[in-house]
């Protein structure tokens, strides 16, 4: 028997045995010639992830909340004017991110589970000269995606900076940053990138550095500032050591290899299997006759499922069934209906067997709680997926 169980939740993931390892190595010094490489490569190899060739990318110890601030701190100015997209829990955080930066911030919400329309959005970019728009491309809170490449659009007609926060889909839903013009694409490591928590990441365009460049006061961030980090980057990339925070050295090996497993996969290839492991999760849970927050599967997210407890089950109950046989999924987070749903993260290294043993232990959750339902019907409507070449 195992002792452990899997971990099915939107984050932290299951890790690959080979980055395990790579965390396990003994820690060099942060100016040790091996660590450099190492360091140096991981921010070439980001780039190739984030399909961003000529970005720069960042690697800075913290968390995904850090990675937005970051963003944020750097582009923005008191009085500078932002918009930004809410699909959830993450954007009104993004939203009050901002506001600390001394930014007008416009909230434009999404009805739950669904997203904002795009004649919306450009309707009030219309009405204002925005220097930031954000949106979360998959919102841990919601399980709804937006569609990124349209924002890169808008963002580049109006002369708009915008910002991906990707904390939970880079490396999972398809992301081609520099191809469809998003200026910062960021994220932390224990998602789809596959290593343990505690690092920040994004990729930042040449015109994003250009307008921190052109900053007309002091980012409002000493440790977030990139007067700090850029030289940093840099001397990493061009394989010299440099200092300002000591760097999560353990970590970053960890992110070269799982960075290397990554664009080993393909990148094409890796999009194709989130898609088809979404699908494939999201066919069990409406075969089960369970709903999901997301209206309709072209808002539903392929990195991560929400969906509703069926009526006269509790939470509790439920994921307790499912814990009893080995897997571990997550509550609801968004606060209005956090006692209404779960979530279930099926991202990274995750497989066909994590998917149909979730999907199993679900059943059997569902059977302890005295729901009915066709025993294996979940089963078969994941495996019908799995088992399309298509």
């Amino acid at each position: 028997m195992k002792a452990r169980k899997l971990l099915m939740i939107p984050g932290p993931i299951e890790f690959e045995p080979e980055v395990m390892q790579s965390m396990a190595t003994p820690t060099p010094g942060h100016v040790d010639p091996n660590f450099i490489e190492s360091f140096g490569k991981a921010l070439e190899l980001m780039k190739s992830v984030w399909l961003c060739p000529a970005g720069q990318a960042f690697i800075i110890a913290g968390t995904g909340t850090l990675a937005m601030d970051i963003a944020g701190s750097n582009l923005i100015e008191t009085g500078d004017n932002a918009l930004v997209i809410s699909t959830g829990y993450f954007g009104e955080r993004y939203a009050e991110l901002l506001k600390r930066y001394g930014a007008n911030v416009d909230i434009l919400r999404a009805p739950l589970g669904d997203v904002v329309p795009f004649d919306q959005i450009e309707a009030q970019l219309k009405k204002k000269n925005y220097k930031l728009m954000t949106f979360t491309h998959v919102d841990t809170s919601t399980a709804v995606l937006n569609d990124a490449k349209l924002f890169g659009k808008l963002g580049q007609k109006y002369e708009v900076l915008t910002i991906l926060d990707g904390v939970c889909s880079v490396a999972g839903e398809e992301i081609r940053q520099e191809e469809w013009g998003i200026d910062v694409v960021l994220t932390a490591s224990q998602k789809a990138i596959g290593v343990p928590p505690g690092l920040a990441l994004l990729v930042a365009s040449q015109k994003a550095i250009k307008a921190f460049e052109n900053r007309k006061t002091p980012v409002g961030n000493y440790y977030c500032d990139w007067t700090n980090w850029l030289p940093v980057m840099k001397a990493y990339e061009n394989r010299t050591p440099s200092y300002f925070g000591t760097p999560a050295v353990n970590l970053i090996l960890a992110l070269e290899t799982s960075l290397k497993l990554i664009l080993k996969e393909g990148m094409d290839k890796r999009f194709k299997r989130h898609l088809q492991a979404g699908k494939a999760f999201r066919s069990a849970i409406k075969a089960l006759g369970l709903n999901m927050i997301p209206v309709n599967e072209k808002v539903s997210a392929n990195t991560l499922s929400a969906p509703y407890y069926p009526e006269r089950v509790t939470g509790g109950e439920l994921l307790g069934g499912i814990s009893k046989e080995g897997i571990i999924i997550a509550g609801g987070l968004l606060s209005e209906i956090k006692a209404k749903y779960f979530r279930v993260g099926h991202m990274g290294s995750v497989n066909r067997s994590d998917l149909l043993a979730t999907v199993g232990a679900i059943e059997s959750g569902l059977r302890v709680c005295n729901y009915s339902f066709n025993s294996g019907v979940g089963l078969k409507a994941c495996q019908d997926i799995l088992n399309d070449p298509a």
